[in-house]
C-alpha cells in the first residue's frame, strides 16, 4: 500500500482508503453487518489502514460497523475520517431531500451545521465509532444557513479540545474554501471525482494544487459501473439508489463498456481487474490524493487494496485517458 499525506499537516492515509457508505446500507438496498465488518478487517490486512465514514450512512449504522471492525487494532495505526453536517433527526438548516432508513421508516435529510449541532453529532460519533478522536471531521455538504465562519470556528475549537486532529471539507467550490480557510487550517476536499464525473478538473484542482490541500475523491469506480460488470438492463435491489441515476441509463452502461473494452487488453497485460486499473489511474491524476473505495465483502475489499500494486507509465496514462476522452455520455 502507498501512503500520501494530506495536506501540510502530519495526517498520512492509505492512498487507497475505505469508503464505508455502502456498508451503512442506506441507499444501497441494505447491509450485511457481518460482511461489511469483514471487508473492512480485509482491507486493513492488505494495508488500507484509512476508513472513511459519516453518521448519515445508515443513520449511524455504518460508523458502528467501523467501530466494531477497529476493535482491537491500536489507534495510531488507523485513520478516521468522518464527516457532519446531515441530521435526519432534527428539522433545521436546508431541507435536502426526503428518504428511508435501512427500516423503511420516511425521514427527511436537512443540511446543518451551526456550531451547537456540530458538537452535539461530534460526541455522537466518537461514541459509536468508539474512539476519543476522530483524525479529519469533514462538513458534508454546504449549509446555506449557517456561516462558514461559525462551522469552521466550531471545528476549530474541536480541534484544540482534541476530540478532532484536522479539518477538511466535502463538496465545497473554491470560493467556498476559500472562505473556510479563514478560519480553521483547512487541509482537503472530498468530491466526486471518477473517469465520467471529472468536471472539478476546471477550478477546484488547480486552487488545490495551488494551496497545497488533497483532494478525497469519492466513487471513483461511478458506485461499480466502471468495473464493467454493469450491463445494460442490469436490476438494482430495492432501496439502490443507482437505479435512478442518469449514469446508469442503459445508453451510458453501453457506451461506458465500450470504452472498458478498449482498455481492458492493458488490465489483462497486468493481471488486474478493470476496476483496479481504474483506481490506479484516478490516484495519478494531478491533484488526487486519495481514492475512496467501497466494498461490501472481503473479497472487493482485497482487489481494491491490490489495486496499487501495479504501475502505470507515462504512455500507458495517457493511452486510457485518450481513450477516456472520446467518451461521450448523455447525462441530461
Amino acid at each position: 500500500m502507498e501512503f500520501r499525506t494530506i495536506g501540510d499537516s502530519e495526517l498520512e492515509m492509505s492512498v487507497i482508503t475505505f469508503g464505508a457508505w455502502a456498508a451503512g446500507g442506506w441507499m444501497w438496498g441494505g447491509t450485511e453487518q457481518g460482511d461489511a465488518v469483514e471487508a473492512i478487517r480485509a482491507s486493513y490486512d492488505q494495508g488500507v489502514t484509512s476508513i472513511d465514514t459519516a453518521p448519515i450512512y445508515g443513520m449511524g449504522k455504518s460508523e458502528e460497523i467501523v467501530g466494531e471492525a477497529i476493535k482491537g487494532i491500536p489507534r495510531d495505526k488507523v485513520q478516521i475520517v468522518t464527516k457532519y453536517g446531515l441530521r435526519w433527526d432534527l428539522a433545521q438548516g436546508d431541507f435536502y431531500f426526503a428518504s428511508k432508513d435501512n427500516d423503511g421508516k420516511d425521514i427527511d435529510i436537512y443540511k446543518y451545521a451551526s456550531k451547537e449541532s456540530i458538537v452535539e453529532e461530534c460526541e455522537n460519533s466518537l461514541r459509536r465509532l468508539g474512539t476519543d478522536f476522530i483524525d479529519l471531521y469533514q462538513i458534508h455538504w454546504p449549509n446555506n444557513t449557517t456561516p462558514i465562519q461559525e462551522t469552521m470556528e466550531a471545528v476549530e475549537q474541536l480541534v484544540k479540545e482534541g476530540k478532532v486532529r484536522y479539518a477538511g471539507v466535502c463538496n465545497y467550490n473554491v470560493e467556498q474554501m476559500m472562505e473556510a480557510a479563514k478560519y480553521t487550517n483547512l487541509l482537503s476536499n472530498q468530491v466526486p471525482y471518477s473517469m465520467v464525473k471529472r468536471s472539478i478538473e476546471s477550478e477546484v484542482v488547480p486552487y488545490v494544487l495551488e494551496k497545497g490541500m488533497s483532494i478525497l475523491a469519492y466513487s471513483p469506480l461511478e458506485r461499480g459501473l466502471l468495473t464493467g460488470k454493469i450491463k445494460p438492463g442490469h436490476k438494482f435491489s430495492e432501496g439502490d439508489h443507482r437505479a435512478d441515476l442518469r449514469v446508469y441509463s442503459d445508453e451510458n452502461i453501453k457506451r461506458v463498456n465500450v470504452f472498458l473494452d478498449k482498455i481492458k487488453p492493458l488490465a489483462l497485460d497486468k493481471n488486474a481487474t478493470l476496476g483496479q486499473l481504474v483506481l490506479r489511474w484516478t490516484v495519478e491524476q494531478p491533484g488526487i490524493t486519495i481514492a475512496l473505495a467501497g466494498a461490501r465483502n472481503a473479497q472487493q475489499a482485497v482487489q481494491n487494496a491490490q489495486s496499487l500494486e501495479m504501475n502505470l507509465s507515462i504512455d500507458e496514462l495517457i493511452f486510457i485517458t485518450t481513450e477516456l476522452n472520446q467518451l461521450e455520455l448523455d447525462l441530461k
